[in-house]
């Protein structure tokens, strides 16, 4: 499914707490899609409303014409409307459009206590707005300006059973569904006002409405009482947060309940920013990776703990006297044993991953590079042949400790971690074989001609090598970018002792 379009007619707050600005996280956040009519600017921060600029409702109404007959609309959702014009101009554009869900926060008061909707509009809203709405979500004071507006008397509150009494007067005027908003009004333990600090636990929320069969439908949604001063535009991200629900085809309970305990661990994780009422964390459960997808081996080799190590594997004096030529004879044959012995390992490992994954695609490029690996060991042999050292001789010969460590570690990663993080054990070697080769063949200090050891390094930039490299890469990329943040960090380390078994491993035998 396409993401769900969220238009939202708001004012703009230049903290960026509330307002448009936190409706478009909120919307982010939920993977929708979020379009903007821009009803004032505000000179904002979390310590007061300074100055307000009411953008005329003309040119309200080209900006909501523009959206609605290009990108199209499943939602709308208000909130600071600021003007009778403007609220004069949302209205006969819903009817006209014949927007079906429509969210409306009545915004009139910020957290901060600035006003927002002068007194002279609030009967229009009321009259205008708040029966197009499939949803209003007032706090208790507005709920009792509105009420109050409509002729109503004065509505005391001492326990949860009186907010839904107001919920239900609110409804009478012409909503379907109405979000009475407890957090001006926290309870004790057994329901009722708490004004002493200590006795305060919890906040209800009251949604009312009817079913399908007309029938009422109330509910509560509880939520453990957290003291916060972070509360500066809780009512617009509970607004945005229900639209983007609605969008996602939830029924209006589920749409309401999911976005209150939304904008709950947003107070509970706010960032503390600003000297007054602080905003939310919009993103607390939202994973940002910190790559783009398809780099993430770009991202891991250029990663502040990892690039070291890496230039040292990569560049290790071992590789560049193979790429000179001077590597002494004896250490280069000591190390294609030791690498035939690993290749078989790795080979098995590969295997394990096969077995490990869970689609086609990947057992069969498991497959490929088994092949691929067995392809490798042939060369060895032949390699090996020449230099006077027969397929037995190899398969004769102890493990180095360095490579017996190596082999294990990444058998032991297959069997105790998951499918990825075997897939990273064993990229250091895949990774790093093909960055050598790149670098020597490009490297104008490299020797080619009477180099015993250039058809070694050609090896590893030929095509079938090539093609195991973007196999294994594209695995990596593939399935990177389903994880967590956390576990990218735990498979970097995992590729980072890796790595530093592969510099062990040239270790083995001296350079020089």
């Amino acid at each position: 499914m396409p993401p769900g379009r969220i238009l939202v007619i708001a004012g703009s707050d230049s903290s960026g707490g509330a307002g448009l600005e936190a409706d478009q996280k909120v919307i982010a956040a939920h993977g929708c899609y979020a379009m903007t009519a821009t009803t004032a600017l505000t000179a904002q921060n979390t310590l007061g409303v300074h100055e307000i600029h009411h953008v005329p409702a003309e040119f309200l109404r080209k900006q909501i014409d523009a959206v609605v007959t290009d990108v199209g609309v499943d939602v709308v959702k208000t909130g600071m409307l600021a003007s009778a014009g403007t609220i004069e101009a949302v209205s006969e554009v819903i009817r006209e459009y014949k927007l079906k869900t429509v969210v409306v926060d009545p915004v009139m008061v910020a957290t901060t206590g600035s006003p927002l909707l002068p007194n002279t509009s609030l009967s229009l809203l009321r009259e205008k707005l708040v029966p197009l709405a499939t949803v209003l979500t007032p706090n208790l004071p507005e709920a009792r300006l509105l009420l109050a507006d409509a002729g109503f008397g004065h509505l005391p509150v001492e326990k949860v059973s009186d907010l839904e009494g107001i919920a239900r007067a609110v409804g009478s005027l012409g909503p379907k569904w109405v979000l009475i908003k407890g957090g001006h009004c926290p309870l004790n333990g057994e329901g009722m006002i708490a004004a002493e600090e200590g006795k305060r636990e919890k906040v209800v929320d009251v949604l009312w409405g009817r079913d399908e069969k007309g029938g009422e439908v109330l509910r509560r949604v509880e939520t453990p009482y957290w003291e916060s001063k972070h509360t500066h535009g809780t009512g617009c991200s509970l607004a945005s947060a229900i639209a983007c629900n609605l969008a996602k085809r939830m029924d209006m309970p589920q749409a309401v309940e999911a976005a209150c305990r939304y904008v709950e661990a947003g107070i509970k994780t706010a960032p503390g920013l600003g000297k007054g009422n602080g905003p939310l964390n919009h993103f607390h459960s939202t994973y940002t990776l910190p790559f783009a997808p398809g780099h993430f081996i770009e991202y891991l080799l250029e990663r502040p703990d990892v690039a070291p190590v890496w230039k040292r594997y990569v560049t290790h004096p071992f590789v560049l006297a193979m790429g000179d030529g001077t590597l002494p004879l004896e250490s280069f044959k000591g190390y294609l044993i030791q690498d035939y012995l690993y290749l078989t390992h790795y080979a098995r490992a590969s295997a394990l991953a096969g077995y490990k994954a869970k689609k086609i695609e990947d057992i069969g490029a498991a497959a490929t590079i088994v092949t691929h690996i067995f392809h490798e060991m042939e060369l060895h042999i032949n390699y090996c042949s020449g230099f006077g050292i027969s397929k037995q001789d190899i398969e004769s010969c102890e493990e180095k400790e360095a490579c017996t460590a190596y082999t294990r570690y990444v058998l032991d990663i297959g069997n105790s971690e998951d499918w990825l993080a075997l897939q990273v054990a064993m990229a250091p070697c895949l990774l790093g074989y093909g960055d050598i080769a790149k670098r020597l063949f490009s490297d104008p200090r490299s020797k080619r001609g009477g180099n015993v050891y250039w058809a070694w390094i050609k090896n590893y930039v030929e095509d079938d090598y090539l093609l195991a490299l973007k196999t294994g890469s594209d695995l990596l990329e593939r399935h990177a970018v389903l994880q967590s943040p956390a576990r990218i960090d735990e498979l970097a380390s995992i590729f980072i002792h890796a790595t530093k078994m592969e510099i062990a491993f040239w270790e083995m035998y001296s350079s020089s």
